[in-house]
């Protein structure tokens, strides 16, 4: 797939429980396009969800998931999990 017709990921925070270190609360928003990231993130959270961002990107799909276009990803704190939705956007 050329990286025009690349998709677009949107990280959404869809739960988080303890204190984040970094701040994150529900509703917080990353988009990533290719080129840039809107928003912000943590670097631990960024480092082990980029493979899922980089595979939904170029079409990957999961058999575990019932929406295709949409995943779920833990952040490594297990004493304060941070829980994003991962969504493929079919723009």
């Amino acid at each position: 797939m050329a990286e025009e017709q690349a998709y677009k990921v949107q990280l959404r925070v869809i739960e988080q429980k303890g204190t984040c270190g970094f701040g994150h609360k529900e509703g917080d928003v990353i988009v990533f396009d290719g080129r840039t990231v809107d928003g912000e993130i943590c670097f631990s959270a960024l480092c082990t969800i980029i493979p899922k961002v980089y595979a939904m990107r170029y079409g990957a799909e999961f058999p575990w998931v019932e929406d295709k276009d949409v995943a779920t990803h833990a952040c490594p704190d297990g004493y304060n999990p941070v829980i994003f939705e991962v969504r493929r956007l079919r723009e």
